[in-house]
């Protein structure tokens, strides 16, 4: 099989399909002069609320500040504590600590990767102010164990789907389940924008209106300022773009399930972990990430191939340099620190062909010997 020219995201290709509906769309924000919170804005949030089953949804200015200021909503702060796991992209934390608060790790389920709901009980004390679970890799979080444990000690739920727009989990999309839930479009996410971009979503009336006030620095009505807010608001060129492709998102959805489907069926009988699908979730593989026992060999031999590759996530969070002082020492947290050193995300978007998976395939069943 000749080399074929992969790449781990193809943004690329997937825009040359919509051209003209973005081109037209950029446009109308060119010719209308309206940069910030241009009438695209207020039709995306409608437009995604309506997606997500939602009653509300702010967009903001990317996926860390919909985490930032979801918390704001709720008032964490210094001294107080939010239940969450080591194993996710760094801004779960680092929105923690930059309010003052602590992050309080539980360890993950070893099939999902996400939060292991039977260890959050004992990670709760009398400074927990909220649970973040993660939807991590596009697959829902159990979320009826999580809200028990939430519903016992009063505890709202910050759902982190940044990469899980239109994940469900028994048929609900992710998001809404909680108190509130917040998304990224960065780029590369199924749902991505040209830019940063983010979104919290909630079904309750007043963090709506909290949020909506935070991320134009806490006010309802201009230069009058009722809380302490932030500059999140989300760019009109970009809820634009973001409007044209939610109505292929779907579609999308579906095109990543059947690479994942084909990415299994190539596996089989290989000496890898593919990945797990909850019986209760609709993964929607915003990576398609492989277990491995010879990951960074594995990892060496795709380099040679040419086949891009990522690792999310190659440190876990409590053994970052940088958050040393609210983490724990190696070994806290094995069921993650074994899943850091094992996984393997291999190219998964919308322009996969059979052609490029089985080449793939081929090169990571080399390495593993098989």
């Amino acid at each position: 099989m000749s080399e074929p020219k992969l790449q781990m995201v193809d943004l690329v290709t997937q825009y040359q399909k919509i051209k003209p509906e973005i081109d037209q769309a950029i446009h109308r924000v060119l010719d209308s002069g309206q940069y910030i919170l241009g009438r695209e804005v207020g039709e995306f949030e409608t437009a995604a609320a309506v997606y997500l089953d939602t009653r509300f949804a702010i967009g903001c200015a990317s996926g860390t500040d919909a985490l930032l200021v979801a918390m704001m909503a709720l008032g964490i702060g210094p001294g107080d504590e939010v239940v969450t796991t080591p194993f996710t992209f760094v801004a779960t934390t680092e929105t923690i600590v930059l309010l003052g608060a602590k992050p309080v790790y539980v360890d993950i389920d070893p099939l999902t990767f996400n939060i292991d709901p039977a260890k959050i009980e004992s990670a709760v004390t009398k400074r927990t102010k909220a649970i973040l679970p993660i939807h991590l890799y596009g697959q829902a979080a159990d979320m009826d164990a999580i809200l028990e444990v939430a519903g016992k000690h009063g505890l709202p739920i910050i759902e982190d789907a940044a990469q899980a727009m239109g994940a469900e989990y028994k048929g609900r999309k992710v998001g809404g389940i909680g108190t509130l839930g917040c998304i990224s479009f960065f780029p590369s996410k199924n749902l991505g924008a040209f830019g940063d971009a983010g979104m919290v979503v909630t079904n309750d009336a007043v963090m709506a209106e909290k949020v909506r006030m935070i991320v134009v620095h806490g006010s309802k009505k201009r230069y009058y300022h009722e809380i302490i807010g932030i500059n999140s608001r989300l760019d009109t060129l970009q809820a634009a773009i973001l409007n044209v492709k939610l109505r292929n998102l779907e579609q999308w959805h579906e095109a990543r399930r059947g690479a994942a489907t084909t990415y299994n069926k190539l596996f089989s009988g290989a000496d890898v972990v593919t990945p797990y699908e909850a019986p209760y979730a609709r993964h929607i593989f915003h990576q398609y990430t492989l277990r491995l026992k010879n990951r960074d060999a594995v990892a060496r031999h795709l380099v040679e191939r040419k086949i891009p590759h990522a690792i999310y996530y190659p440190i876990p969070l409590h053994l970052q340099q940088a958050y040393a002082h609210v983490g724990g020492p190696r070994g806290s947290y094995p069921v993650t620190e074994r899943a850091s050193e094992e996984v393997l995300s291999l190219p998964m978007h919308t322009e996969l062909t059979e052609e490029h998976q089985q080449y793939i395939v081929t090169a990571v069943r080399e390495a593993v010997g098989n």
